[in-house]
């Protein structure tokens, strides 16, 4: 029976792998129901290695080229090797196939903001995202670590894995760059060499090397990013008052544009902002008086008092506004008599 088994039994003659499809890191080749041939073929392509494993322990490895296989160079015994034990094989050997070319364009980004110390804002929270490759460098230590006797391993499998671990050590590599976020952010490749020398060491304790990390994005959350738009607008004018309530009246506009929409609120806001911009250039122009040595506190007290009275040319000037609503159907003709009431009562 034994003798009838052996000769049904198939040998193979050739080990390779050709890939199909992109994605995958390791395949085991298909032993079931046949034996290695004694002088058979080992074909490992560029981009690939093999590693035999046998009875559950790896036994070699082996890098691209073409090889014979012998009793001699592997720890494999065939059938006609044991005769004397019924053509029985005591060993049991796998041949697995690496992958080691290069897995590109792996993403990763923060999906909610990191906390992080800066230099010039203290703690800032902030967003990043990228894209990164790597490459089997260690196919022993990745079987015996991530793929094992798995079929197939796909890159799939690994991505959550790896993605936690950039994410993880994006905090040191800021610390370790010793960058502030606005350098931070103009110099994206500075900091993806950081992090991908924190990196580095994880990866390689699972077999694999880190290559190409991009830092594509740094950014704040919409919140502060307001905040350090204004710091560098106040930045820009500098000591110029001037310019200061320039950049504040600015800053008031689009306000005033979004409580477009109020009703009777309108035309307040209009004469607020009108009468807003009269005091704030007033203001400036004796502040910055007064910081030549050009004026006195009284005077400017005294310009202050008259810019809070409304002059005839700014009720009419602000009437016309009215009336330019009006006729745009944004206020009723009830609105427009109201505030034309209230302002013809401050000329009196």
């Amino acid at each position: 029976m034994a003798l009838m088994d052996f000769i049904k039994k198939q040998f193979i003659d050739v080990l390779q792998w050709t890939e199909e499809g992109d994605g995958t890191l390791a395949w085991r080749f298909p032993m079931s129901g046949m034996e290695i041939q004694n002088g058979g073929t080992l074909v490992v392509r560029e981009s690939q290695m093999a590693i035999f494993v046998n009875e559950g322990k790896v036994a070699d490895v082996f890098g691209p080229g073409t090889y014979k296989l012998t009793t001699q160079t592997l720890p494999v015994l065939t059938y006609l090797k044991n005769w004397d034990k019924l053509f029985e094989s005591p060993f049991k050997s796998d041949v697995y196939f690496f992958s080691t070319r290069q897995q590109i364009d792996q993403k990763w980004g923060t999906p909610q903001p990191i906390t992080i110390r800066d230099k010039d804002f203290g703690a800032v929270r902030l967003r990043a995202f990228g894209n990164y490759a790597f490459r089997i460098a260690d196919p022993k230590l990745f079987h015996t670590e991530i793929s094992g006797t798995r079929e197939s391993y796909p890159v799939a499998d690994l991505e959550g894995q790896l993605r936690g671990l950039v994410l993880q050590n994006i905090s040191n590599a800021i610390a370790g760059s010793g960058l502030p976020f606005l350098d931070l952010a103009a110099n994206q490749v500075m900091f993806a060499d950081a992090l991908t020398k924190e990196l580095a060491p994880l990866f390689a304790k699972l077999g694999l090397l880190i290559e190409n990390l991009t830092v594509q994005n740094v950014s704040l959350p919409e919140e502060l990013q307001k905040i350090l738009d204004q710091k560098i607008g106040m930045g820009m004018v500098g000591n110029d008052m001037a310019k200061f309530m320039q950049y504040q009246t600015a800053q008031a506009i689009p306000k005033f544009a979004e409580n477009s929409g109020g009703g009777s609120g309108i035309a307040g806001d209009a004469m607020g902002l009108g009468a807003g911009v009269a005091l704030g250039q007033v203001m400036a122009q004796n502040l910055q008086q007064g910081l030549q040595g050009g004026g006195t506190a009284a005077p400017a007290a005294a310009a202050v008092a008259a810019a809070s009275g409304v002059k005839p040319e700014d009720v009419m000037a602000t009437l016309e506004k009215l009336g330019e609503l009006k006729a745009k159907g944004i206020l009723t003709q009830e609105e427009f008599d109201a505030k034309k009431s209230e302002l013809l009562k401050k000329l009196i």
